[in-house]
């Protein structure tokens, strides 16, 4: 019994600290964000992968870059409606 209390405090403790581990409560979408955002970074972080990502695009290194930074921002789309709140969505404005 002691071991299982032990895993789960564990199990907390590393859900505090790395919000992209999840919890109970995380939603499909807090998800997808998660990891969208930590694969956008990690490409943004690196730079041998920052460069394969450039020289397949056929874009300058620096551009990619800013590419990336700028998806980490909502990688999966605007957040779903809560429940009990209407869905009304403000139109997308691009900057491009």
């Amino acid at each position: 019994m002691a071991d299982k209390l032990r895993n789960q405090q564990e199990l907390e403790r590393l859900q505090a600290k790395y919000i992209g581990t999840g919890h109970p409560d995380t939603t499909s979408w807090e998800w997808k964000t998660n990891i969208h955002r930590d694969t956008y970074s990690s490409i943004a972080g690196h730079p041998p992968l920052l460069s394969y990502i450039a020289l397949a695009e056929n874009e300058p290194v620096a551009k990619v870059r800013v590419q990336m930074i700028r998806k980490m921002l909502q990688p999966a789309g605007p957040p779903p409606p809560r429940e009990g709140e209407e869905g009304v969505v403000a139109p997308r404005q691009d900057a491009s």
